[in-house]
């Protein structure tokens, strides 16, 4: 036996409970995990409000992330034998499997290799971080040098990963928060720019550190009405990628300006890279390699206890945390 979080119903974080199950053997091309950490996702706040990507199938069990040691495996599972340490990535619908437990199966196509230069928990808080930003801004924006990427919720850990992958890519990053209240953790974080956005009008101080010109990428997981404003801090040309839906208010779409310099908006989310064989691994040794030479480094904020499933997605919707907030089992 082994104890999963589940929820039967859409609501607050109380409706999380813990239940004991027993522990089923893999089947075919799947991985049984007994999991060390969890990493914890905005995603997993909105798939138990049952308000995600798709319609939650009730009781419902949730997580995308995880590291571990791998304790058996099914049919036709190659490259993979119990005993190896491994991380988890987010490839698979939580309507199918979930990281939330002591013991856990995910697919095969799920399971990296564990860095043996990270520690558990920072194993378990990389492959959504860093993986999302490397669809939008390597795979598809392709920055480089002499780009500006103008970054949202940059104190999240998707926006600390972005600016971290702008700046390995020679790109120069624009963080934007709230209030200078972390200001200097991003400068710390490698952020080229702050802009504290209720203190500074933020179009005129793109404007100004990229010469006039405006930005080439923004990369939002906000939405809301700030998006014509990134969209007129935007470059002729330039690209907007929304990723995410943190503002509950209505999104406007500035088409006449979207027209007049020929931006273009695109939806952006993991599964482009990590759904498709080819892309996931190009990934994977892209974050490696970031990983070895020190430029990419997980940005941990707050680790709590497998009992305090709870609490830990009450934290995370204070929206106060700077990177990603881990569960150690």
């Amino acid at each position: 036996m082994s104890r999963i979080v589940q929820f039967a119903k859409a609501g607050a974080p109380e409706v999380l409970e813990f239940v004991e199950h027993q522990v089923q053997a893999p089947g075919p091309h799947e991985v049984r995990i007994k999991v060390k950490a969890i990493g914890i996702n905005r995603a997993e706040s909105m798939w138990r409000l049952d308000d995600y990507i798709e319609p939650v199938k009730f009781p419902a069990v949730l997580g995308y992330e995880a590291a571990g040691v791998v304790d058996a495996v099914g049919p036709e599972v190659n490259g993979i034998a119990a005993g190896d340490e491994v991380n988890v990535m987010p490839s698979f619908s939580m309507n199918s499997y979930g990281t939330y437990g002591e013991i856990v199966i995910v697919p095969e196509h799920a399971v990296v290799k564990h860095p043996k230069s990270l520690s558990y928990a920072e194993g378990a808080s990389v492959w959504m971080m860093f993986v999302t930003a490397y669809g939008a801004l390597i795979e598809d924006a392709k920055v480089t040098k002499g780009d500006f990427v103008i970054i949202p919720a940059a104190s999240s850990s998707v926006g600390l990963a972005a600016i971290q992958i702008a700046n390995y890519a020679g790109a120069t990053s624009i963080a934007l928060t709230r209030t200078s209240e972390k200001r200097q953790q991003l400068l710390d974080a490698g952020a080229a720019h702050v802009i504290a956005t209720e203190e500074t009008d933020l179009v005129q101080e793109v404007k100004r550190i990229t010469g006039g010109n405006g930005a080439r990428v923004a990369f939002d997981p906000v939405g809301g009405p700030t998006l014509t404003k990134l969209v007129e801090a935007l470059s002729f040309n330039g690209i907007l990628y929304i990723y995410g839906a943190l503002s509950t208010d209505v999104t406007p779409l500035p088409i006449l300006d979207m027209i007049a310099r020929v931006i273009t908006v695109k939806a952006h989310n993991i599964w482009l890279t990590s759904g498709d064989e080819a892309r996931r691994k190009a990934a994977v040794e892209y974050v490696l390699k970031g990983l070895e030479s020190g430029a990419l480094k997980p940005v941990i904020d707050r680790t709590f206890k497998f009992d305090e499933m709870v609490e830990v997605h009450r934290y995370l919707e204070k929206n106060g945390q700077f990177g990603k907030i881990v569960v150690t089992v």
